[in-house]
Parts: structure tokens; C-alpha cells; sequence
């Protein structure tokens, strides 16, 4: 089934290139089902990228999705102009008053700020306790995983003495539930950040670790109680996105590590290899499969007191 996205967002020119397959919002209006309802609170500077990439991630699935663009109003992105948030991206108070399956909260590259020195802390506070009652589940990836974590659980992030940066192997957990099913023992990860979550603070917190890497710690948790996810890690990256990052601090003249199991033979000057989507892809359409076994089909009966 086709992903439903917002009418004329430039990243439908793209995803049709890829041939996943969107629907237009009237098409989607007229089929007599309801689809799961997936609020993504863009964080990342490079919105038009991150947007391709989830959608292509929740088009991959019989069910029909509908993706929502989300936006902080308390902060104004620099990377993205004001006319196409207007446009394409809502705020909290757009939907106040509605429901959604899951809030998806983005990544960040602003990790190494305490929490509360963050710009839109109150509002992103605001957004995840408003979640508790207006969406079914939250899924959070890398800077947004920590701050979930942190805002629900208090398990703190810890400070890395050097950038992690680069393409890891994780290990599944023996007991890691039907999220993971079809995952090999071992499989790849792209890694960018500076900081971690330490287990002992995750299982402290009565959290599920899913996957863990030997060299980076925990890849993957989730909350037994609520079905809540966090992945520190991007599987939604391209290919290019960590030799894009790394060329940009090259040419602007930073001192930067090269990404670690990432170009062929460690030169950057050849293509990388993505050797994750497959798992991207699987993650997700099990997340989706479970979120939907799950989620009710009137979304004003969720139960804020298990979240």
C-alpha cells in the first residue's frame, strides 16, 4: 500500500524516482480504511534528506501510512526555509487536537548540550508529555532516542572522549522479540555521534536492550511496557550521508576522523557501500506490523498511564 505524504512535497519527485509508492492525499481520502497515522518531528538540519528517508522506509509495507511533517515552533530551522515549513510542516499547536499512532522523533546534531540548554527544550518536553496521550507509541532516533529516554527515564548520555563515527557491527540480543525477527546474528549499523547511553542505566530503567555493538554499547532499546523504541544509530542513512559528512569538515578544514568500516579499502575517494538497508527496511516494516497489531483503531482511547 502506498504511502501517503503531504500534496506536492519535492520529495514525492525522488520517491517516485525510486519507485516507492505515494498516494495522493484525495486518492488516500477515498479508500474505506484508516491508515496508521506516523507524526515525524524533523530535527535534523538537511529536512528535505531525512524526509526521503523515512518515507521511503514506511512506504515499504501493505498498509497504507500516512506520514505528517512536524516542526518545532519555538526554534526556526536555518537549513530550510520559512515558506516551505509553512507549507509542508506543522507545530504542536496544529495538533493539539489530534491522535496518531506513533511520534517519531529525528535525530539532532546537538548532542553535546546539556538537555535543557537546548533551544527548544520546554517545547520538545511539551511535544513528548502532549505524545502520551495523543499518540500511541514514540520512536526515537539517535540525539532524538536520548532525549526520550532522558525526559521518561532519566538514563543519562555520557560524553565520548573521541567522535564515533562510521559503520559497526551489533549483536542481537538473546531475547530480543519479533521487532528483530529476520535479522541476522550480527549486522551493520551507521554510526555519527559523541556521545552514548550506557547499558547499565538502560537496564536499570527496566529497559530492553535489542542489539548492542562491542565497540559502540547499545544500538537498540525498548520499553517492555509501552512498545516505545530507541535507536541510537541511523538506519535510515544513505549511503553518501557519512561521506557527505565527512567531506564537508574536510573542506572546511576540521580536524575529522574518517568513518570507520565505511569507504572501500578506507579511501574516500571510492563510493561507499550501503550494506544496512536491508535491515533499515526490515526494522521498520516490523515496527509498523507490530504498531498496527497493536495500536486501537480510535486513537482518542489511548492510555497515557502505560506510557
Amino acid at each position: 500500500m502506498p504511502i501517503r505524504v503531504p500534496n506536492n512535497l519535492p520529495a514525492l519527485e525522488t520517491l517516485n524516482a525510486e519507485q516507492v509508492d505515494v498516494m495522493p492525499q484525495e486518492t488516500a481520502a477515498r479508500q474505506d480504511i484508516r491508515p496508521l497515522r506516523l507524526l515525524l518531528l524533523n530535527l535534523m538540519p538537511k529536512k528535505r534528506d531525512t524526509e526521503i528517508q523515512f518515507a521511503r522506509l514506511f512506504g515499504n509495507t501493505p498498509l497504507q501510512v500516512e506520514m505528517i511533517l512536524m516542526t518545532t515552533a519555538s526554534y526556526t530551522p536555518r537549513n530550510t526555509e520559512a515558506g516551505y515549513l509553512r507549507r509542508f510542516y506543522r507545530q504542536l499547536d496544529d495538533v493539539r487536537d489530534d491522535y496518531f499512532d506513533a511520534l517519531i522523533v529525528t535525530g539532532a546534531p546537538i548532542e553535546t548540550l546539556p538537555f535543557d540548554e537546548v533551544a527548544y527544550w520546554q517545547e520538545l518536553t511539551e511535544i513528548m508529555d502532549w505524545s502520551r496521550s495523543h499518540c500511541f507509541r514514540r520512536l526515537g532516533i539517535c540525539w532524538g532516542a536520548q532525549a526520550l529516554l532522558w525526559h521518561f527515564f532519566k538514563v543519562p548520555k555520557h560524553q565520548l572522549e573521541a567522535k564515533l563515527f562510521g559503520v559497526y557491527d551489533h549483536r542481537l540480543a538473546p531475547v530480543s522479540g519479533r521487532l528483530m525477527h529476520g535479522f541476522t546474528d550480527r549486522f551493520p549499523m551507521p554510526i555519527s555521534r559523541y556521545t552514548m547511553n550506557r547499558t547499565d542505566d538502560i537496564k536499570a530503567a527496566g529497559l530492553d536492550v535489542l542489539a548492542d555493538g562491542v565497540d559502540c554499547g547499545a544500538g537498540m532499546v525498548r520499553d517492555p511496557k509501552s512498545g516505545d523504541l530507541f535507536v541510537f544509530n541511523h538506519l535510515e542513512y544513505d549511503a553518501t550521508t557519512l561521506a557527505d559528512e565527512y567531506h564537508r569538515d574536510v573542506a572546511a578544514g576540521l580536524a575529522t576522523v574518517m568513518p570507520e568500516n565505511y569507504f572501500p579499502d578506507d579511501d574516500p575517494g571510492q563510493a561507499p557501500i550501503n550494506n544496512w538497508r536491508p535491515f533499515a527496511f526490515l526494522l521498520i516494516s516490523n515496527w509498523i506490523n507490530d504498531l498496527y497489531q497493536t495500536t486501537p483503531f480510535d486513537l482518542t482511547k489511548i492510555d497515557p498511564q502505560i506510557r
